[in-house]
């Protein structure tokens, strides 16, 4: 049985002081919580804040991009190596952000994936369609197109080391959430195709759903067959909330 995977995507927010009191606060109350996995992706600078707090506890962290460049003149960008030198165990890739407002595609995500497998992070790949894909009915062929760009270039074992995080774009952030049942159905499709390839990756394929997830609504949504927990955006940085996704994700 797949255990559950909740994960923390701080985006750009924090402070020292802020991201203290949410950790401990979140340490605290995720003692009681079994069966599952729980993770937090925080910004670069806080990577070092994270591993200091959280290197004995259950909770594992990792960092929301990463270069596709091993090192050299690449001002600004953050390797994988460094990522290690603080500990991490995931980091996203292809988050609709990245794609959206930094041209990320699907070439570029596939490298950064390769990047982060080669180096021993565990990439959690992010897939899923804007609004007038959902309306023009193409969300499986641009959920398949995003996949595809990994395992038609690195084979579907890759995956077998990964997580998939399903994020309808237009479901994130703006308080609207897709239902458990259209959730499930691209989550289901999801694993189909996966398992077209390979029934044995795709039975052990942890397949986030993300997308305005809430301590009011993650009982429903992880109850479905397909969805093995949760990227948790705004609510990660309410600790009474992530926790409430938490014990919603617990066996």
């Amino acid at each position: 049985m797949r255990e559950k995977l909740v994960a923390g995507n701080w985006k750009m927010n924090g402070g020292l002081a802020q991201n203290k009191a949410l950790l401990e606060t979140v340490i605290a109350g995720i003692a009681d919580v079994r069966g599952m996995g729980c993770a937090v992706c925080v910004p670069y600078p806080y990577l070092f804040q994270a591993q200091s707090s959280l290197q004995d506890t259950a909770i594992a962290w990792g960092a929301q991009n990463l270069s596709q460049h091993d090192k050299g003149a690449f001002t600004g960008e953050v390797s994988s190596a460094m990522l290690l030198d603080f500990g991490c165990k995931y980091v996203l890739v292809g988050h609709s952000e990245r794609r959206a407002i930094y041209g990320e595609d699907d070439a570029t995500v596939a490298l950064k994936f390769e990047a982060a497998q080669k180096a021993g992070l565990t990439p959690i790949l992010c897939v899923g369609e804007t609004l007038q894909e959902r309306e023009s009915g193409v969300t499986e062929a641009v959920v398949a197109r995003q996949l595809d760009a990994v395992t038609g270039k690195f084979g579907v074992d890759a995956l077998s080391k990964a997580v998939v995080a399903y994020e309808p774009v237009w479901a994130i952030g703006t308080g609207k959430t897709a239902s458990p049942e259209q959730a499930q159905a691209v989550h289901a499709f999801i694993r189909g195709k996966i398992a077209s390839q390979s029934k044995n990756v795709a039975d052990g394929l942890v397949i986030q759903y993300g997308g305005s997830v809430k301590g009011s609504n993650a009982a429903e949504l992880f109850g479905m067959p397909d969805i093995d927990g949760g990227l948790i955006g705004g609510a990660s940085l309410d600790a009474r909330e992530f926790l409430a996704i938490c014990h919603a994700a617990k066996r």
